[in-house]
C-alpha cells in the first residue's frame, strides 16, 4: 500500500457520507423555504467533511497510542495499529487538519453573515471551535469522552441538532424548533452507527479499559437499544411529515425499507463480527433518508 493510500484509508472515506446527512437535511429545508445559497452550501459541506476527517484521524491516534486498536479488535486495521503511520506523523496531520477546519469555519461564517452580524458570527466561531475540540477529544487524552460512554450523546448533539439546526440558521438566520424532529432523527441514526461500532468492539474495548454505552449495557441490551434508536428516528420523521401536512412528504417513507431490513439483520446477528458490514448499511441508509427527505420537500 502506497503512503497516499494509507492516508486515504486513515481518513475513513466510508464515514464521510453519513457526516453530511444533517447538512443535507438543513439545506433541503432552507431550499424549500427560499433561503438557499450555493456558496453557503459548498462551505457547509466542506466544513462538515473536514470535521469528520479530523475526528477520524484523532480517533486513529487516540485509540492507537492507548493500545485500544490491537490484535483483538474486529474491523479494518487502523493506520497507527498497522505501523504505516507513526504517532508523530499523525499528530502533524491532526494539526494541519485543525488549521483547515478553522479556515473553512471562518470562510463559512463570513459567507453566511458577512461583517455586519458580529455577535452571531462569534457564536458560530465558538460552535466551530467546540466541534473541533469534540472531534479530537473523543479518544485523545486522559479525559477522552469516548472512553466514558458519552460518545452516543455527543454524536446525537453534533450530527443531529447542531448539524441540522445550525445549517438551517446559516441560510435563514432563523430558528425553527419543529426541525428538532428531523434533526433528532438524523442524530439517532448517527448514534446508531456508533453503537454498531461499539457492539462490534465490545470485547476488545473491555480488554483495553474503554468504556462505551454498549459495553455498559451488554450485548443483548445494546442490541435492543440499537433497535430503539432506529425505530424512534423513523417515528420522528413520520410525526414531522404529518405536522407539515404535505402529502409529498410521505415519499420519504421509502427510506424506511432499508432501515427495516437492517433491523431484521441486526436481530439475527450472533457474533460481534456480524455488526461490521452493517456499519456501512446504516450509514448509507441515513444518507438515503436525508436525500429522500429533501426530495419530498421539493
Amino acid at each position: 500500500m502506497t503512503k497516499l493510500a494509507v492516508w486515504i484509508s486513515a481518513c475513513r472515506l466510508r464515514t464521510l457520507p453519513l457526516s453530511i446527512s444533517g447538512a443535507i437535511v438543513g439545506s433541503g429545508i432552507a431550499y424549500s423555504r427560499d433561503f438557499f445559497d450555493g456558496d453557503i452550501f459548498a462551505f457547509t459541506i466542506l466544513t462538515t467533511l473536514s470535521f469528520q476527517i479530523l475526528s477520524n484521524l484523532a480517533n486513529d491516534y487516540g485509540d492507537g497510542v492507548k493500545g485500544t486498536d490491537n490484535e483483538h479488535r474486529i474491523g479494518p486495521e487502523r493506520a497507527l495499529q498497522s505501523g504505516n503511520i507513526s504517532p508523530k506523523q499523525m499528530r502533524k496531520a491532526i494539526i494541519l487538519n485543525v488549521i483547515v477546519c478553522l479556515l473553512l469555519v471562518v470562510s463559512l461564517i463570513y459567507t453566511a453573515f458577512g461583517a455586519e452580524q458580529f455577535l452571531t458570527s462569534m457564536v458560530f466561531v465558538i460552535l466551530g471551535v467546540l466541534a473541533i475540540v469534540a472531534a479530537i477529544k473523543y479518544t485523545v487524552g486522559a479525559s477522552a469522552y469516548g472512553y466514558k460512554a458519552l460518545g452516543d450523546v455527543m454524536v446525537f448533539l453534533f450530527f443531529g441538532w447542531l448539524s441540522v439546526l445550525g445549517t438551517y440558521f446559516l441560510y435563514s438566520k432563523q430558528i425553527d424548533f419543529l426541525m428538532l424532529l428531523p434533526a433528532s432523527s438524523i442524530g439517532l441514526l448517527s448514534a446508531g452507527v456508533l453503537n454498531l461500532n461499539n457492539m462490534r468492539d465490545i470485547e476488545s474495548d473491555k480488554l483495553s479499559n474503554k468504556h462505551t454505552l454498549a459495553g455498559y449495557l451488554g450485548s443483548k441490551i445494546a442490541k435492543s437499544y440499537h433497535q430503539l434508536l432506529v425505530l424512534v428516528s423513523m417515528i420522528l420523521i413520520v410525526i414531522y411529515s404529518f405536522l407539515l401536512a404535505n402529502s409529498s412528504m410521505y415519499f420519504v417513507f421509502i427510506s424506511f425499507v432499508p432501515l427495516f431490513l437492517h433491523l431484521n439483520v441486526i436481530r439475527k446477528i450472533k457474533t460481534p463480527i456480524g455488526y461490521d458490514p452493517q456499519l456501512k448499511v446504516l450509514a448509507l441508509s441515513t444518507v438515503a433518508l436525508a436525500l429522500l427527505f429533501c426530495a419530498s420537500l421539493l
